[in-house]
């Protein structure tokens, strides 16, 4: 391995430990450095800019985080589309806490998002390839069908972890969970034949 690319690598590990743990008006580049152990200037060298960096920091963490997830089905080893999803949520709401800072550091990056075209690009790029990774996770298929009701799982527990984020008792789970989707499903059609 390249001293370079071991670089990259420390700068991104040290900008996933900031996102946990600081808010998004407190990651400076001065502080990714210190945390990476690298050198400031090498975060332009390597991620154009600190916000590019973060960005790729949060797109990793969330990666992760899912890896974490699909880790867990695979042990309990749920077999059903219905029984995968009970234990993503499960799984979701376990360690919610433990990723809040990354949950509100994503946020940051929709929201700046908004007004800067690269950050934009590199989170519409996260959401594309996140999208097979959940519809796999869950077993809802590899056809479109398949992707776009992972997009949607995706948005219901983004979504969820938003609120969370406002008030702890917004979290919708558990029993209460397996409740509101019984009541979605009666009272949404069906695909018409």
């Amino acid at each position: 391995m390249s001293p370079q690319r071991s670089n990259r690598d420390a700068l991104l590990e040290g900008t996933i430990r900031c996102l946990e743990r600081l808010p998004a008006e407190r990651i400076t580049a001065r502080e990714i450095a210190t945390e990476s152990g690298a050198n400031l200037a090498s975060i332009v060298y390597h991620y154009g800019s600190k916000e590019e960096l973060v960005t790729e920091g949060v797109i990793a963490g969330l990666d992760r985080w899912l890896e974490e997830i699909a880790a867990g089905l695979a042990e309990v080893g749920a077999r059903t589309p219905r029984a995968r999803f009970r234990r993503a949520a499960e799984a979701i709401e376990r360690t919610r806490r433990r990723h809040s800072g990354l949950a509100g550091n994503f946020l940051a990056a929709l929201a700046r998002a908004q007004h800067d075209d690269r950050v934009r690009e590199m989170l519409a790029d996260g959401f594309r390839h996140t999208r097979p990774a959940v519809a796999a996770v869950l077993g809802l298929g590899a056809d479109e069908a398949g992707e776009d009701a992972a997009g949607l799982v995706h948005s219901l527990f983004v979504g969820l972890l938003f609120q969370s984020l406002l008030d702890p008792g917004l979290a919708i789970q558990g029993g209460r969970m397996e409740r509101a989707l019984a009541r979605l499903r009666t009272v949404l059609p069906g695909p018409s034949r």
